[in-house]
């Protein structure tokens, strides 16, 4: 293990003596908020510092199992008895050192959030508006892998059946997590439906997917900053949908983001529900924001999720995908637009952990 590593393991252990102090404190246990912020940050440091002292002792372990072999050249159960627990030991250890590496990664406190994801037609007319269609089947065929639920908020159909805009809300276990690296431009060579000479075109669309705000966290919004209309909403939803104004769009007049919503039944959930995607648009503009400004400083490896980036190819002559951001090629596109993303969202993932693990090393 790297000795910035363990410098920073030993600090854990450090903490957690300072926690048990404090928590034991009169004047910390009649403050409910105190000690309710503490005993958080000591249920986290403390699952750190007791895998860091089952490392050491695996360590302490491998070190008497080795001098044991060493002093049983002539007593071969005895060597083979020692061989058995060095070999476990050395297992356990990479094991540790991995599990180790990761619980010292800095946490999104939004990868446990439910995501909006916004799909946008781009360049490519009616083909792209397909293609489209295809992203939105793949991400509820992977939501349906993963036992996720998923709902429509709004959506703009073209005439061929695709999609010029399509809003879904996803919840379920780490959903921001897995999808936050969906965001920007995804580009689709094959030979359209509606080409007649077999030549193969080149489309995009946008993808941005956003974390669901925390309502207690979320962002305040001045009520006399939004302008709020209704209007009749369109698409499938039988005589009740065709017969009233229960589409709402609200725009923060500030920024000029725009969210709408035409899923629900009646105007005050639709209301409620495109507040939720607005509020959400602002935070991803700050995070943006955040983001680029961060990036100035110090490269993201994995991207900024900017909408323009060209981040990801699916080309369907050859079956293959391929991520421009971490150089991975899989020639499995049809069943990646099935829904068998884990491959994709895994590799990022590692990728993400890989950068973080750097720069912690970097500051250290």
């Amino acid at each position: 293990m790297k000795p910035f590593l363990r410098q920073q393991l030993a600090r854990y252990a450090d903490r957690l003596g300072e926690l048990e102090f404090l928590l034991s404190r009169q004047d910390i246990m009649s403050d409910m908020e105190q000690f309710l912020k503490l005993s958080r940050e000591h249920t986290d440091v403390a699952a750190v510092a007791g895998r860091w002292a089952r490392f050491q002792q695996r360590e302490a372990d491998i070190t008497a199992a080795t001098e044991l072999l060493n002093d049983a050249a002539d007593d071969a159960d005895m060597a083979q008895m020692a061989q058995e627990e060095l070999d476990a030991a050395n297992a356990e250890l990479q094991q540790l050192e991995a599990e180790l590496q990761r619980m010292l990664l800095p946490k999104d406190p939004d990868d446990a959030r439910p995501a909006f994801v916004e799909i946008r037609a781009g360049t490519g007319g009616d083909e792209s508006a397909l293609f489209a269609a295809d992203l939105a089947r793949m991400y509820l065929r992977y939501c349906d892998r993963k036992g996720w639920k998923h709902e429509i908020i709004s959506e703009s159909a073209s005439e061929l059946g695709g999609y010029k805009e399509l809003v879904l809300r996803i919840e379920g276990e780490q959903v921001y997590g897995a999808l936050k690296f969906e965001s920007g431009g995804h580009r689709v060579q094959r030979v359209p439906v509606t080409e007649t000479q077999g030549r193969i075109h080149t489309s995009a669309c946008t993808i941005a997917v956003m974390a669901e705000p925390d309502e207690a966290e979320a962002i305040k919004i001045n009520p006399s900053d939004l302008r709020i209309d209704t209007y009749r909403a369109s698409g499938a939803g039988g005589q009740h949908i065709n017969k009233t104004d229960s589409a709402v769009r609200i725009t923060h007049l500030p920024t000029g983001i725009v969210a709408e919503c035409q899923d629900g039944r009646s105007q005050h959930s639709n209301k409620a529900q495109a507040l939720k995607v607005l509020t959400a648009r602002i935070q991803e503009k700050d995070r943006s924001e955040r983001a680029a400004k961060e990036s100035a400083e110090r490269k993201s490896l994995v991207g900024s999720g900017d909408r323009s980036d060209r981040i990801r190819t699916y080309n369907f002559p050859q079956g293959r995908l391929t991520d421009h951001r971490i150089n991975l090629t899989l020639y499995k596109l049809l069943t990646i637009m099935e829904g068998d993303l884990d491959d994709v969202v895994h590799a990022l993932q590692a990728h993400e952990a890989a950068t973080q693990l750097a720069a912690l090393e970097l500051n250290s």
